[in-house]
């Protein structure tokens, strides 16, 4: 007979929240161990005692079996004396350890709750709140950890006898599910709107006829509201825009499976596997051109932004209404999504016919993630429900904690100690009140959740930006960032065995360290040690930030630069030219995002924009992808060292009419593409680069993208994209840590 011995375990990384006491019982059971698992501060702790060969089974079962949502990190694994224990046991959470907390994301909902969703013998047939261990919210309903009801936004919400015998037992894939509820006990919708109230399953039916009779309902799901309506009905599409003020940016879809998908966009493996995926994203897809989609969802563009429903009430709203629905954020356009019953109703009174709510609070607004495929894989546009907080690991140590507070647009927010850096989700453009309240809360509530109190603070270099002006009153030790070393050093972040980087840091605009606007450099090195390499030739933009919003502008600067006659400047910009020529009110830039900008409007495609990067956009949408002989940029030295192209030739090529708009919008990014890298020969043959890294917003656009990718791979260039966070000002956050941490690693 083998003697009993005793084993400790101490499993970090997400473990809470995923059902990892639960399984880590059932291991007990077939090993035929006893011994306790205990919840603490972001950790688990596992005494287990048994034969040495069940306890060597169970140490192997425990990581390579673990809970699919888990990622377990077993910190310690010793021997210790058995205490004879005569049963196994969960014991109850403790806090008074060091914490060491991994906050988990939100979740789709899983396989065996859906059969239960719609199984009408189930208990919770029909519930829209339905979750277990598996699946559900966590992020926007976690108070504090350790992650138990009492410290969520379900305290309130007493379980009935049928949902505490689950919660109890420790063989229920429902045990500890902090959400789990039922119709008895549980979380219930409310319908409003002029002249109706309706609760439970009459909310969701009024609801659906509602949207079938084409009217705008705003839905609380989980991390806020979304607007919806039908996505096939061209009226209803264009109310939404005329009440929203949102006339072309593009709409997302949800749609009720993936055969819906596929008879509205063109749907490789690929994409249809991370459309699945758990963390049910926004992922854009080209639109066949028989979609039955309204042309008002995208109008203009060639891709569509789609998604699967995600939780409980999502799929039942869409099993009901049987075809897609137009699912945008529900806010004031660049805010953060709306998250409370009231304030929806107060602030969207103009814009949605009923509202749809739930009475579970959200602790705190997570919008829908964004990707894209580009050269071969899925990459971030922006983070939210499911794909954050994110968490990586620093190749450094950080003395002490420092909070990072990102840029003024698309801005998240970065908290980072000792080799750990969380990432926010997505909150917005901080250019209203309600944008930086949210900002506030979320820099507060990561630093509250993770136990970390922050000490330093790092910001953009640019003082108008209002996290920079936050971060300045903190009263935190301030760093400053310029713009796109933290381009840079964000993407250099995600492959720290990579060293000699040259990053193409190509953007709209950021404060460049000579005073002047950048936004089409190339920096080489390394974070916290960048030098920059190579640029663009830059001109004088009218109008400072209206140029973003008018693309006219960029045009007009590119021709007046090179004495040009553009028949497309507005007639009343004589006062603006004027200006220009007298150099007041104008910047120079380099910015490759306002190249794009000029190129749209010397198309013809558009001269005012309603949204940033409508123009790009526009433009990327009008590429055949037929081949074209490139048009070669000039490509000089200055006496600095630094190369720069010369866009003139583009000029010519984009105002010739003879061309068509697709035939111009080609031949851009193709010597775009080219300009690049004869960029990376220039710096190749005085540097010794390892690697070339695309970073910055332009680089959002696949087919330039793709064109520079395949450019320098048939070179024989490495070239690194980024895969975990967003290449545009989403990811600025990281790379404020990263080039902090490195300049004082």
């Amino acid at each position: 007979m083998n003697q009993l011995t005793a084993a400790h375990f101490v499993v970090s990384g997400r473990v809470q929240g995923v059902g990892f006491r639960p399984f880590v019982y059932r291991l007990a059971q077939r090993f035929d161990l006893t011994g306790w698992v205990q919840n603490t501060l972001g950790q688990v702790e596992i005494h287990v005692e048994g034969t040495p060969q069940h306890l060597a089974d169970f140490a192997t079962a425990l990581v390579d079996e673990a809970p699919p949502l888990s990622q377990p990190s077993v910190l310690s694994h010793r021997q210790t004396p058995a205490t004879g224990a005569s049963g196994f046991v969960i014991r109850p959470s403790t806090s008074d350890v060091q914490p060491d907390i991994h906050v988990p994301p939100d979740y789709f909902t899983c396989d065996a709750c859906l059969a239960e969703l719609f199984d009408p013998l189930d208990r919770r047939y029909r519930y829209p709140f339905i979750n277990c261990t598996q699946c559900g919210p966590r992020y926007t309903l976690i108070e504090a950890l350790p992650y138990d009801r009492a410290a969520t936004t379900m305290r309130d919400f007493v379980l009935c006898a049928a949902c505490r015998a689950e919660y109890e037992n420790p063989l229920d894939r429902r045990f500890h599910a902090e959400p789990v509820a039922c119709p008895q006990c549980g979380p219930q919708l409310l319908f409003k709107n002029n002249t109706l109230t309706l609760a439970g399953e009459d909310a969701l039916a009024v609801a659906v006829a509602a949207l079938r009779a084409g009217r705008i309902v705003a839905v609380k799901g989980v991390g806020g509201y979304h607007l919806l309506c039908d996505a096939g009905s061209e009226a209803a599409v264009v109310r939404l825009r005329s009440r929203k003020a949102r006339p072309h940016k593009p709409l997302a879809v949800m749609f009720p499976d993936l055969a819906d998908v596929q008879r509205a966009a063109v749907l490789t493996d690929d994409e249809a596997a991370f459309l699945s995926s758990p963390l049910r994203p926004i992922l854009l897809l080209r639109q066949r051109a028989d979609s039955q989609l309204a042309a008002q969802v995208a109008p203009g563009l060639a891709e569509i932004g789609a998604m699967l429903p995600y939780s409980p009430l999502h799929h039942l709203l869409l099993a009901d209404f049987a075809a897609p629905l137009v699912a945008t954020s529900a806010n004031i356009s660049g805010e953060p999504v709306l998250t409370d019953n009231a304030e929806v109703e107060s602030r969207l009174a103009e814009v949605a016919d009923a509202f749809l709510h739930h009475d579970r609070a959200i602790a705190r607004p997570a919008d829908d993630p964004v990707f894209r495929m580009s050269a071969g894989q899925p990459r971030p546009l922006r983070l939210g429900r499911g794909t954050a907080p994110l968490e990586m690991s620093l190749p450094f140590a950080l003395d002490t904690p420092l909070l990072a507070v990102g840029g003024h647009t698309k801005n998240t927010i970065a908290l980072a100690w000792e080799r750990r850096v969380v990432i926010s989700p997505h909150i917005g453009d901080l250019d209203s009140l309600r944008s930086m309240a949210v900002f506030e809360q979320v820099a507060a509530d990561l630093q509250k959740l993770y136990n970390v109190s922050a000490t330093r603070v790092v910001c953009d270099a640019h003082d108008g930006y209002a996290s920079s002006r936050w971060a300045r009153v903190s009263g935190l030790t301030l760093t400053r960032v310029f713009h796109h070393r933290a381009h840079a050093s964000a993407l250099a972040g995600e492959y720290p065995d990579m060293a000699n980087w040259l990053v193409f840091t190509w953007d709209g605009v950021g404060y460049g360290e000579d005073g002047t606007l950048w936004g089409g450099e190339a920096l080489f090195g390394s974070p916290g040690n960048w030098v920059r390499a190579a640029s663009m030739r830059p001109f004088h933009m009218p109008g400072g930030d209206a140029a973003g919003r008018e693309p006219w502008r960029a045009a007009a600067a590119l021709a007046w630069e090179i004495g040009a006659d553009w028949p497309g400047v507005p007639a009343d910009s004589g006062l603006i030219h004027a200006a220009w020529q007298r150099r007041m009110n104008t910047q120079p830039t380099s910015s490759v995002g306002r190249l794009f900008d000029a190129a749209a409007a010397l198309t013809g495609l558009i001269t005012r924009a309603s949204f940033e990067g409508q123009g790009p956009m526009l433009l990327e949408a009008a590429c055949t992808g037929n081949a074209y002989d490139a048009i070669t940029l000039p490509l000089n030295c200055d006496e600095q060292g630094l190369w720069r192209s010369d866009w003139t030739p583009l000029v010519a090529m984009l105002l010739d009419a003879a061309l068509s708009a697709s035939q111009r919008a080609d031949l851009f990014h193709v010597s775009l593409a080219h300009a690049l890298l004869a960029q990376v020969r220039a710096v190749q043959a005085t540097r010794q680069v390892a690697c070339i890294g695309l970073a910055g917003g332009v680089f959002q656009n696949r087919r330039l993208t793709e064109l520079v990718v395949d450019l320098l791979t048939a070179a024989g260039v490495q070239v690194r994209l980024a895969q975990r966070v967003p290449v545009n000002d989403g990811g600025i956050s990281f790379g404020q840590i990263m080039e902090t941490g490195s300049a004082h690693d």
